[in-house]
């Protein structure tokens, strides 16, 4: 039996994960850190606590499953967007990496997006619909008016997965799931883009070489086999954005396939055979793991709402969850299963923090609307869980108006779990839901493409044949497709009739 190591590189913490050849989960460990926010804005976090938390992972997983380290043929990675990492010559990190949500070069994006977004050129060129503080040209831009001192020493530009790259095997390479968010590199040539690296006075020599997701970088070096507790045979592979890896990791690898990630945002990937470009600038268009393949894939709101509604108003089912063992989400679940379809006319609009796709409208806020004696905390519950599925459907509105197919959905995340609320999304969406055997979907993914990588097999369709297994599948119910597309006629007329009141409201920064 041949393993693959697999590393989730989060924003808060990294899960690493080991897998057979045949996708069977053996163990997983997580480690957590906390991000250091030194001004209201900024978001860093030392280049060190990442490779702490890489390799006490490692280390913990290994004693765990008790695997010999000389099966273990390969590593690969599922990182977060848009970290950015400077180092020196002699590979020292010239100061905390930025993380992507830091916010700070607000001034930098508004000059860039003046330069470049003109006509849409950003966005036909990089998939990004809007040029924003969070991208690494923005921060890019913003060391160089800033901390200019830095800036002169940059030997390097690194991204989180091509610094962890580094490290083990001294080489400097990238991918593009990861760089078409720099908004420095052409997602359509598959090059860096020329103007805006010349705009931001940064050479390509400053930048690594490009390759694809899921190809052999090199073996460990012997000193970070031995740091690691590894083989120096392990082989590591070029990873891959983490909301690409979660859609491998579910099998959404080709056409007509539809994924969202229901955690405390809501992500989803829809994959494409080459980039669509939306002339409204709704969708942003991003690289997928798999050479030539593109994907849409866009972020909006997602389970943080039910998780707010819960530790507001759920306090005692909490208390009494806690006592008994169980999920706080599993007692939601029972009572919104007894709570008809279209809770008798409550609908809402889940906008706590803005709209975001496909609307866009930061100043949106969240909305109960139609509510009466009759309703009680239950219907409320299950109101937001259909607000949630009404986003998704939104989306594949938009996807399909762009004649983008989507034949089925495939839901992984925290709300994948849920049998009710993927009942509730079949209904809505009049798709065919279908969750996935693996929790771990990204870590998942990262392992497929590492197993490529090595010949364990020959293609990702290959690998995704034998990992990835559906555990079970949710049909659209016939007698709740009436009472929800009234609800979900209700939901957009809802928001339409309320963005003028919306628009009337600050913004706060």
């Amino acid at each position: 039996m041949e393993y693959i190591l697999s590393i989730d590189a989060g924003t808060t913490a990294f899960k690493t994960s080991l897998f057979d050849e045949n996708g069977r989960l053996l163990g997983i460990s997580t480690r957590e850190y906390k991000l250091l926010t030194p001004t209201a804005l900024a978001v860093e976090l030392p280049a060190e606590t990442f490779w702490n938390a890489f390799k006490c992972g490692i280390k913990d997983l290994l004693k765990k499953t008790k695997v010999k380290t000389e099966e273990i043929r390969a590593l690969g990675l599922s990182v977060q967007g848009e970290t950015l990492l400077m180092i020196d010559k002699k590979g020292n990190p010239l100061r905390n990496a930025i993380i992507w949500l830091d916010n700070r070069a607000q001034a930098e994006a508004e000059v860039l997006s003046k330069r470049f977004d003109a006509d849409s050129v950003s966005y036909k060129t990089t998939g990004q619909v809007k040029i924003v503080p969070t991208w690494p040209a923005s921060k890019i831009f913003w060391i160089r008016k800033h901390e200019k001192n830095i800036f002169d020493k940059v030997y390097k530009y690194l991204l989180l997965e091509d610094y962890l790259i580094y490290r083990m095997t001294d080489e400097f390479v990238a991918e593009g799931s990861l760089l078409c968010s720099t908004v420095y590199w052409n997602i359509s040539t598959k090059k860096y883009w020329d103007e805006m690296l010349e705009y931001l006075h940064v050479s390509v020599d400053q930048l690594p070489a490009v390759g694809e997701s899921g190809e052999a970088v090199g073996e460990l070096k012997s000193e970070v086999a031995r740091e690691l507790g590894l083989s120096r045979d392990t082989v590591v592979s070029t990873g891959v954005l983490d909301q690409a890896a979660g859609a491998i990791g579910v099998g959404n690898i080709k056409p007509g396939i539809f994924s969202e990630n229901t955690g405390a945002a809501l992500a989803i990937c829809a994959t494409l055979k080459k980039p669509v470009f939306d002339k409204q600038a709704r969708m942003p268009i991003h690289y997928h793991g798999i050479p030539d393949t593109y994907m849409a894939h866009t972020f909006t709101t997602g389970g943080m709402v039910l998780r707010w509604y819960r530790d507001q108003f759920w306090k005692d089912e909490m208390r009494i969850a806690k006592t008994r063992g169980i999920d706080t989400y599993d007692l939601i679940d029972r009572e919104v299963a007894k709570i008809p379809p279209g809770c008798e006319g409550l609908i809402m609009l889940p906008h706590l923090q803005g709209a975001m796709a496909p609307e866009a409208n930061p100043k949106a806020k969240g909305v109960f609307y139609g509510f009466t004696l009759k309703h009680t905390k239950a219907y409320f519950a299950r109101a937001i869980m259909e607000a949630i599925a009404c986003i998704v459907r939104r989306n594949i509105d938009v996807l399909e108006e762009l004649h983008i197919p989507v034949n089925e959905i495939r839901v992984l995340g925290g709300g994948a779990r849920s049998d009710i609320w993927n009942q509730i999304k079949a209904d809505i969406t009049r798709k065919t839901i279908l969750r996935t055997e693996n929790e771990e979907a990204a870590c998942l993914g990262a392992a497929i493409l590492a197993g490529k990588a090595v010949g364990i097999y020959d293609s990702v369709t290959d690998a995704s044949k034998n990992m990835v297994r559906i555990k079970k599948v949710f049909e659209p119910r016939k007698e709740n497709m009436e009472t929800y597309r009234y609800t979900y006629k209700k939901y957009v007329k809802l928001y339409d009739d309320l963005c003028g009141l919306f628009s009337l409201e600050k913004v706060e920064m």
